[in-house]
């Protein structure tokens, strides 16, 4: 696809989500960022602000602007999911909601679950709930994001991809903590908290998935695509991998039957099957490969 595409970003300009506005830049794309300003984007972007919840605040900061592909980055309900689909069916020759592997909660199985486990075109939307109350929203999160999908398939005015990101590492920008949750414990010693039945998961590097998503940009398929590295991880093999660059550094692990566990340790499995956007043209890192940096970028010790 040749370069100088429109682009807009809705949302995060930190994290992976700046890390995409540089690559559509260096690509040669237009890149305007909409959030609600307590951000400015990278260099070279565009920027609008507007609280994407305001449809009319929405509408206006666009003005006439369309875009060949809108990548949003912060839909986590099927409200904001409606206003988008309102506001932007004919204004965008594609839509890319990042969604999230969350929304297989309910899906434990030992082998990695394909896209097809989670239709967005069966799941039932209720916009009636109480969506704009961050404690439901956040207690909601897979669900949110299930909903926001299936109010975004299927409209041939706005030809959505739902690409479900596996849990992100690296970073020395990682916001999120959960990394470092293990890092400090391995090097004080401290008990890490873990299910006493402890399931493997798919991660992606925040590089990688920048990556994914800038591809996605120039692609035209629809319909959910699992974002994964190969590999899966447990929390004991996280913690050997922290432990390796930990100098003097102990992991113990304390099965919990009943409470609050460590992040990233699941009493059920989490493994997505990322055939899908393997056939569509991506490569995909092995996590075992990008493990290493992501512990040493998390200690401070990376490039």
């Amino acid at each position: 696809m040749e370069n100088g595409r429109e682009v807009l970003v809705i949302g995060e300009s930190r994290y992976f989500g700046k890390r995409l506005i540089r690559r559509l830049l260096s690509a040669g794309d237009r890149v305007t960022v909409l959030n609600r300003g307590s951000s400015a984007p990278p260099a070279g972007a565009a920027h609008l602000v507007a609280d994407r919840d305001d449809e009319d605040a929405l509408r206006r900061a666009l003005g006439s602007r369309s875009f060949d592909t809108v990548v949003d980055q912060v839909c986590y309900t099927p409200r904001q999911a409606a206003v988008a689909r309102r506001v932007f069916s004919g204004r965008t020759g594609r839509y890319v909601l990042t969604s999230t592997v969350e929304v297989y909660e309910y899906e434990d199985s030992p082998a990695p679950v394909p896209e097809s486990a989670v239709d967005p075109r069966t799941v039932t939307v209720d916009l009636e709930l109480p969506w704009d109350e961050p404690a439901f929203r956040d207690a909601r999160y897979g669900e949110g994001k299930r909903q926001a999908e299936a109010v975004l398939t299927g409209d041939p005015a706005l030809p959505c991809a739902a690409v479900r990101v596996a849990h992100v590492l690296g970073g020395e920008d990682d916001f999120t903590g959960r990394l470092a949750h293990y890092t400090d414990r391995v090097r004080a010693g401290a008990p890490i908290a873990v299910p006493v039945v402890n399931r493997p998961a798919t991660y992606i590097h925040v590089e990688e998935i920048a990556d994914f998503l800038a591809w996605t940009v120039g692609e035209t398929f629809t319909g959910p695509v699992n974002a994964a590295s190969h590999g899966t991880l447990d929390t004991e093999e996280l913690c050997a991998a922290v432990a390796a660059q930990v100098p003097g550094g102990r992991v113990e692990l304390r099965g919990v039957e009943v409470g609050e566990v460590s992040p990233l340790s699941f009493a059920r499995s989490y493994g997505m099957d990322n055939s899908r956007a393997t056939r569509l043209g991506f490569t995909f890192g092995d996590v075992w490969q990008w493990l290493p940096k992501a512990v040493a970028e998390t200690l401070g010790k990376g490039d």
